[in-house]
C-alpha cells in the first residue's frame, strides 16, 4: 500500500530572497507503519504521526530529526525501493490580497437604521423624485443581495472557513456566527485560532464581509449573514506545501466553502502555484468534500493588474478546482489593478471609486 510521510525536522531561518529549504519532508511510501518507522529510523528521522491533510492516503506522518539542514540535501540518497516519492519542503511566499476599498469604518449597524444606506453595494439606493416626490432609483450599482434575502438566501447552513492569518472570535459583529468546528490554528497546531496582534487584522475583515451578524452588528452586515464563519490561522508563520495542503483540507465534511484572500506575490514577474500536496488536496475536495457535493474553494484573481501581472500565473487562481473571483469599479469599469485571465468565473465590486465598502475591523484598530 501507498503511504505519504511528512518528515517535520524544523523550520529553516534564512534572511535571504533565494530558494529557503526546510527541515520538512513529504514521502510517500509503500508499506505498513512498522515499515515507515524502520526507514524513517535507519535516516535519522522520528515518526511524529500522520498527517492530517492525506488520512486518505492509507497514512500520512510527520517525521523529525535534529540535525539542521542549511541547503537542498541528498539525505534520502540511495533510498529504498519502497519509497515512491519525496520532496523536501521550502517556504512559500504567499502575500495577503487586501482588499482595495477603505472597508474598517466602525459604525452602527442596523437594518432599519439610516446607516443601511452606507451600503451600496447591498441595496440600491432610493429617494424621492424632487418633483413628484415618487420613489426613484439612483444608483444601480450594487448585487441585488437584499433582493436574495428577501428569497430566503442568507447563508443559513453554509458553513465558511477564511483560509488567513486567524480570525478575532470575540468580536462583536461576529461572535453570534463563529463556528469552532469551522477553525483551527495550522501554524501552532492547536485549537487557538484567533489572530494574535493588531497587525493581522486581514482574516477578521475577510470574515466580515461574508458574515457578520445582522441586526446586532457595530459595523455592517455580512453578504451571508446566517452563515456559520471559522478561521483557519496558517499566514501566521512559515507557510509550505503541508501547511497549505492541511489548510485546505480541514474538516472536509463539515465546512462547505474555503476562502482563501492570499496567492503568490503580485508583482508581475512571479510564476508560481500549488505544490504537489496541495494540488491533491484541491483535486480530493472538489470530489469527495462536502457530503460528496465537493469542496468549494474561492480565490481572489489578484491585486497586480498595476504591475502587469496577469492572473493565469497564478496557479491558484488559475486552477480548474477552484472559483476565482474578480472585481470592478462603483461604475462598473475594471479598477487599475485588476488582473485579467480567462480562469475568472464571477466579478463583484471591490470599491476604490466614489463609495468605500463596509467590513468589520479589529477591535484594537478601532
Amino acid at each position: 500500500m501507498a503511504r505519504f510521510i511528512a518528515l517535520w525536522m524544523g523550520t529553516l531561518l534564512q534572511l535571504c530572497h533565494a530558494t529557503i529549504y526546510t527541515n520538512d519532508w513529504a514521502i510517500k511510501i509503500r508499506g505498513d507503519l512498522e515499515s515507515v518507522n524502520r526507514i524513517a529510523e535507519k535516516y535519522g528521522f522520528t515518526n511524529m504521526g500522520q498527517v492530517s491533510a492525506l488520512k486518505h492516503e492509507e497514512g500520512s506522518y510527520l517525521h523529525n530529526y535534529q540535525t539542521c539542514i542549511w541547503r537542498s540535501t541528498n539525505i534520502w540518497t540511495n533510498v529504498p525501493f519502497k519509497v515512491e516519492w519525496l520532496q523536501q519542503q521550502v517556504l512559500q511566499r504567499r502575500v495577503k490580497r487586501i482588499s482595495r476599498a477603505g472597508h474598517i469604518s466602525p459604525i452602527p449597524m442596523r437594518r432599519n437604521n439610516p446607516v443601511w444606506n452606507r451600503l451600496w453595494y447591498i441595496v440600491s439606493q432610493i429617494v424621492l423624485h424632487t418633483n413628484t416626490h415618487k420613489p426613484r432609483q439612483t444608483d444601480r450599482s450594487h448585487m441585488n443581495i437584499a433582493a436574495a434575502w428577501r428569497r430566503g438566501y442568507t447563508g443559513k447552513g453554509v458553513v465558511v472557513s477564511v483560509l488567513d492569518d486567524g480570525i478575532e472570535r470575540e468580536h462583536p459583529d461576529l461572535k453570534p456566527n463563529y463556528d469552532p468546528f469551522a477553525s483551527f490554528d495550522v501554524n501552532g497546531q492547536d485549537q487557538d485560532r484567533s489572530s494574535n496582534s493588531a497587525v493581522n487584522y486581514h482574516g477578521t475583515q475577510c470574515a466580515g464581509v461574508v458574515a457578520a451578524a445582522a441586526n446586532s452588528s457595530r459595523c455592517t452586515v455580512g453578504v451571508s449573514f446566517h452563515a456559520r464563519i471559522g478561521g483557519i490561522r496558517m499566514l501566521d508563520g512559515d507557510v509550505t506545501d503541508i501547511v497549505e495542503a492541511q489548510s485546505l483540507s480541514y474538516s472536509p465534511r463539515y465546512i462547505d466553502v474555503y476562502l482563501a484572500g492570499w496567492g503568490p506575490k503580485d508583482d508581475g514577474a512571479t510564476l508560481d502555484g500549488p505544490g504537489p500536496l496541495t494540488r491533491l488536496v484541491l483535486q480530493n475536495g472538489v470530489q469527495t468534500g462536502r457530503q460528496g457535493r465537493g469542496s468549494i474553494f474561492v480565490w481572489p484573481s489578484g491585486n497586480g493588474g498595476e504591475r502587469g501581472d496577469y492572473c493565469s500565473c497564478d496557479g491558484y487562481s488559475n486552477s480548474i478546482y477552484t472559483v476565482s473571483i474578480s472585481s470592478s469599479t462603483q461604475r462598473g469599469s475594471q479598477p487599475d489593478y485588476l488582473e485579467p485571465c480567462p480562469s475568472t468565473l464571477a466579478t463583484a465590486y471591490g470599491g476604490w471609486e466614489r463609495e468605500e465598502m463596509v467590513s468589520v475591523a479589529n477591535r484594537e484598530l478601532n
